[in-house]
């Protein structure tokens, strides 16, 4: 019996990171297909990265916060290529290093690596990692970025306006009011809403789905990421912050408004095309502070309501599949990243 030599990839990182990486992941699958795909990454996202095709198994790494101080045991098989879709090192490079891989693919970093590709601080995410992998040997298309759908059978929750109010830190959580505001117009116009929660945000989703005087059960908690592809998958469009369900609903193929605050879309905006919209001030902040940034604060229920009528009238079906453009030249600003 012949044994497959081993390619381990490293993204332990949230949902919109393993989104963005999607295109670099399938060039390394065409890449690499005599290898076994090995992917670390967060036991969560476990069954999006099956459903999606994305590794041949996932090595559960939860480091989501920085980088991992070990990576789990992964079999007793040489590990021949090690990719760091992490971080720009050195950390996350000599994490990869201690597999003793016969080659690593990783951004220059002396004195740990001598990689082929600069790191770009403005560069967007999905481009990124597709430029590294790209120099590497493996051709990767940035715009690559979709998923497959649901699978057949019917949700109650199809043709639904999604609102998904939660965000990992509260600078990029559009206020509570605002929400709740947006969804009573909707319902008010004849539309369908439903709200979204992730782990832990349950309560958030409730309060907006009481105050905007929605059915008891239009708040809908995730206890798995598969359930919000279920959702996302089957909406009609999608309102959400800039957080991971974003980058779903790209990947999905379904038209979205993303409201982005401290951050600019040029880094994590979703894909330019007449289906999706990226609202912000152009103002810049910490992503990660503990107040609603000003920048999000500027934008107000009535920019929100115009930019969900464009992109549900824009002209033709959402695409499901294939490419999808990315923003360019939207003033993108430098942004931490795991090392």
């Amino acid at each position: 019996m012949t044994t497959r030599p081993q390619a381990v990839v490293l993204r332990a990182l949230g949902l919109g990171d393993l989104l963005t990486a999607v295109p670099a992941l399938r060039a390394l699958r065409r890449g690499l297909s005599d290898h076994e795909l090995v992917l670390a990454a967060p036991r969560a996202y476990t069954n999006l990265v099956r459903h999606a095709g994305l590794a041949d198994r996932v090595a559960h790494l939860d480091g989501k916060d920085g980088v991992p101080r070990a990576l789990p045991a992964l079999g007793p098989e040489a590990v021949d290529v090690a990719v760091n879709l992490h971080g720009r090192g050195p950390a996350s490079h000599r994490l990869l290093q201690r597999l003793a891989p016969g080659r690593l693919v990783a951004f220059h970093c002396p004195p740990v690596h001598a990689g082929a590709a600069q790191w770009d601080d403005e560069e967007h995410e999905a481009r990124r990692w597709s430029r590294l992998v790209t120099v590497e040997g493996f051709p990767a298309d940035p715009a690559e970025l979709a998923i497959p759908g649901p699978g057949p059978g019917d949700s109650w929750a199809a043709g639904a306006i999604v609102l998904h109010p939660g965000a990992a830190a509260p600078a990029r959580r559009w206020p509570v009011d605002r929400w709740s505001a947006l969804a009573a117009g909707i319902r008010a116009g004849g539309g369908r809403v439903v709200v979204t929660a992730g782990p832990g945000e349950r309560p958030l989703a409730a309060d907006v789905a009481r105050r905007a005087g929605l059915e008891a059960d239009a708040a809908i908690g995730a206890t798995d990421v598969m359930d919000l592809v279920e959702v996302i998958g089957r909406a009609r469009a999608v309102v959400v912050g800039d957080t991971g369900v974003a980058h779903l609903a790209a990947a999905l193929g379904r038209p979205s408004v993303v409201l982005f605050g401290p951050t600019s879309p040029a880094r994590w905006g979703p894909p330019d095309r007449p289906g999706h919209r990226a609202l912000w001030a152009g103002r810049t902040g910490d992503p990660h502070g503990r107040s609603a940034d000003p920048g999000l604060l500027a934008i107000d229920v009535p920019d929100v309501e115009a930019a969900l009528t464009q992109v549900v009238n824009a002209p033709g079906p959402p695409p499901t599949s294939g490419r999808a453009d990315l923003p360019d030249g939207l003033g993108a600003v430098p942004a931490a990243s795991p090392r």
